[in-house]
């Protein structure tokens, strides 16, 4: 049976209730309850709630999502993102990439229409109702950045309603999801403790209208949305490795995660990121485009003939996050050198499970140690970080035409905590070199969180960054006793690829859909 536009979920299933963030609600499944008796009291809208964020993001979209970028390659096409990396995917394609869902929001749209029922503190009830607009409002950022024009659904719906709904303008939606964020910021807390942790915040709420707003290129709104952000106390840790570590969790940069818990909901997907020797699949590596975007320690772009970059020795003296963030050759990991370019190492680009480039990802597993079973974590899934906002700031400062003091500042605030000098103001002093430092900034800090296909989109610069072959590292040898490098050959080829700005910068509704709903128009040239 073909799955239908809305998802409906009754709300008497199990799945509803079940706790899906690991300080909510450690409890069994409610399946008890039922639309008639669920609407009481605060736990039964405690419960509802917990349904609501059950499976609302997850880890697995945001780290494979770097994929359908130049930053990085699936190299298993079951796993989904190959086909939208290399420009081939359609509409027929099923895949483990398909983000067209309406299951949450169906759910906030139940949970929303019942709550008033319950007798409760009407603060609290009114914060509850707040996070669950939140998540439904995610969910439209999401479909309307992959696909454009959507359904805009804000009621439950039956399922025969749901095969015959039209989309909504995207302009319509994105609207929506800005003035739901704005109403639900002031009554969302500012922090949650004990078993509130991971809860949605006001921060998170004001932070994802930032986004939005920069993407749509509201510069004045992103500007006042971020520095809402930055008055609410949250700060950068002082390590950029740490940030991502299972023993740093619940700090002060995250501001929206998604909450893991090992045995019971727990994070299953870290696995695919080393290669075969580290008991992992390589299923997703980076690119030697996102490796060269990395300055020198100096400061300056490996393209600046005075940064003193050697293409035979290209991992030394570089900005400390790309050591932090990719396994290059050579490197020490996992209490070993790594050496993929030895046909005999477990390690070999070219050998099964490996990576196809040479390098790995090293972000979320920076240290096997953390994890008694790496394929069963509770390590959460970061959505929004501090990092984040000030680049955002910086940014929208930046495409205003406004830079002061205060743009330079908060680039100097994510640069020192990686290490790196300040940005130097004698040669980024003008709006041109400025944008330069921002985009180039941006993906260095955040690669592998899911956000790098959304900047190619709204820069434009896919025709640029996404045509032609994709390559890896350059090939030689690596001394297995102190990982020195001696590089002879070329970078290798791993894949053609082809971006048609007619058509990729969104992608295509998923032709199941389009078969039960004759209402929904495809996106162009699919």
């Amino acid at each position: 049976m073909k799955r239908n536009l809305i998802i409906l979920t009754a709300i008497a299933a199990g799945s509803f209730f079940t706790a899906c963030n690991k300080d909510f609600l450690d409890r069994e499944p409610l399946d008890a309850y039922n639309n008639e008796n669920i609407w009481k009291n605060e736990a039964d809208l405690t419960a509802a709630l917990n349904g609501c964020y059950k499976g609302w993001e997850d880890v697995y979209n945001i780290i494979y999502l770097d994929c359908a970028t130049d930053n990085g390659y699936n190299q298993w096409p079951w796993e989904g993102y190959t086909s939208y990396g290399n420009g081939t995917i359609t509409a027929s394609d099923v895949d483990a990439a398909n983000r067209w869902s309406y299951t949450t929001i169906q759910k906030c749209n139940s949970f929303l229409e019942n709550a008033d029922k319950a007798q409760m503190d009407e603060a609290k009830k009114n914060r509850m109702k707040a996070e669950a607009r939140f998540l439904r409002a995610y969910q439209y950022f999401t479909l309307t950045q992959l696909y454009g024009n959507v359904p805009l659904v804000t009621k439950t719906v039956t399922m025969q309603e749901a095969n015959t709904i039209k989309q909504t303008p995207i302009g319509e939606v994105r609207q929506f999801i800005l003035d739901e964020l704005a109403a639900i910021a002031p009554q969302l807390d500012v922090s949650y403790t004990g078993k509130d942790v991971g809860r949605i915040s006001r921060g998170a709420a004001l932070a994802l209208r930032a986004r939005l707003n920069l993407y749509m290129k509201k510069w004045d709104d992103a500007i006042t949305d971020s520095r809402a952000v930055m008055l609410l106390g949250y700060e950068l840790d002082t390590s950029y490795a740490n940030v991502f570590r299972i023993t740093n969790e619940n700090k002060s940069e995250v501001i929206l995660d998604v909450q893991y818990m090992e045995n019971i909901v727990p994070n299953t997907v870290l696995g695919i990121m080393p290669s075969n020797g580290y008991g992992g699949w390589g299923s997703i590596v980076p690119s030697q485009s996102l490796v060269d975007t990395y300055e020198m320690s100096n400061g300056k772009p490996i393209t600046d003939p005075a940064s003193g970059y050697n293409p035979n020795d290209p991992y030394t003296n570089r900005d400390p996050r790309l050591q932090l963030s990719i396994v290059t050759p050579g490197q020490r990991y996992g209490g070993r050198i790594y050496d993929p370019m030895d046909p005999d190492s477990d390690d070999y680009y070219l050998g099964d499970n490996n990576s196809k480039t040479g390098y790995l990802y090293k972000k979320w597993t920076s240290n096997f140690d953390d994890y008694a079973n790496i394929w069963n974590t509770g390590l959460n899934a970061i959505i929004i970080r501090y990092s984040e906002v000030l680049l955002t700031y910086a940014e929208a400062m930046t495409e205003k035409g406004t830079i002061d003091g205060t743009v330079y500042d908060a680039i100097d605030l994510v640069r020192k905590r990686a290490k790196m000098p300040v940005v130097d103001r004698a040669v980024y002093a003008g709006q041109v070199k400025m944008r330069e430092l921002v985009r180039r900034e941006r993906r260095v800090e955040l690669a592998l969180e899911g956000l790098r296909w959304y900047d190619v989109k709204r820069w434009e610069i896919g025709t640029q960054v996404s045509n032609g072959k994709l390559y890896g590292m350059r090939t030689g040898t690596v001394d297995p006793a102190t990982g020195k490098l001696t590089l002879t050959g070329p970078n290798v080829e791993v894949e053609n690829r082809v971006f048609d700005a007619d058509k990729n910068y969104v992608w295509p509704i998923p032709q199941k859909e389009l078969d039960v709903n004759k209402n929904l128009d495809q996106n162009p040239n699919y």
